[in-house]
């Protein structure tokens, strides 16, 4: 494969000379925390009757950031993916003093779930210029993503992203991030060097440290302002910092 043209004049002045583009996939292309906690609220509104918005954005925060322990079990092969939801979910419920029951009202809460919230999947609105822009450019993209490869593809076609044809998934390499390997597979499929790629994600630690200490250009995508005192790496706030 023919080695592809500096991104010159078309990302940010001090990234270098970037010869392909690498993203993570959840809350930085596609707004997970959107789909999760709207498609959360759909299936237990009947669960917990009269909360009010204050109780259900701690029920979300409880999902989606405070039980990502048990998404680390399913990373280490210790649950199956439903059983980490069920898991989270469970522990949403408890707070609130609802226990959700074993049997075929829990398979039927995370099946609910697991539909409702693929249809409220979403691009970002600064996603569709960045990739433009790298089209026009002819630089290469893709996604290295810590899910597996199928489910991440359903979610990025139904985001509308089916032009990211470049797609590393956990059970790709078999191993998750941090592990270099997953960065520099996706290297690898772009056809570039790790030193000229670009990966860009909002886990500070995963995304942006992590490639960093693969050998990419890590840039930490911090869209809530999160203070990182110790941090020294790349940080932007939106994808179209990274423009020109």
């Amino acid at each position: 494969m023919t080695a592809p043209e500096a991104a010159d004049g078309v990302l940010a002045t001090g990234l270098g000379a970037v010869r392909g583009v690498l993203f993570d996939i959840d809350d930085t292309l596609v707004d997970l925390e959107f789909a999760m906690t709207t498609a959360l609220r759909d299936v237990s509104e009947h669960l917990l009757p009269g909360l009010d918005q204050a109780g259900w954005e701690k029920f979300g925060r409880i999902f989606t950031h405070e039980t990502t322990h048990f998404y680390d079990r399913y990373l280490a092969g210790e649950l199956s993916f439903n059983e980490q939801r069920l898991l989270r979910g469970g522990a949403a419920l408890r707070h609130f003093g609802v226990e959700l029951e074993p049997g075929e009202p829990a398979q039927h809460w995370v099946s609910s779930y697991a539909s409702l919230q693929h249809s409220y999947i979403r691009a970002f609105d600064d996603v569709t210029p960045l990739l433009d822009a790298l089209d026009a450019a002819g630089i290469p993209y893709g996604a290295v993503s810590n899910n597996v490869h199928d489910y991440q593809r359903v979610k990025l076609d139904a985001a509308g992203l089916a032009r990211i044809s470049v797609l590393v998934g956990t059970d790709t390499v078999g191993v998750p991030k941090p592990d270099p390997a997953i960065y520099l597979e996706g290297v690898r499929r772009l056809g570039t060097g790790a030193g000229e790629t670009l990966y860009i994600g909002d886990n500070r630690l995963l995304d942006a440290e992590g490639s960093t200490a693969a050998g990419l250009l890590g840039v930490w995508l911090n869209r809530g302002g999160e203070p990182a005192p110790g941090f020294r790496g790349r940080e932007v706030g939106s994808l179209l910092e990274l423009l020109a």
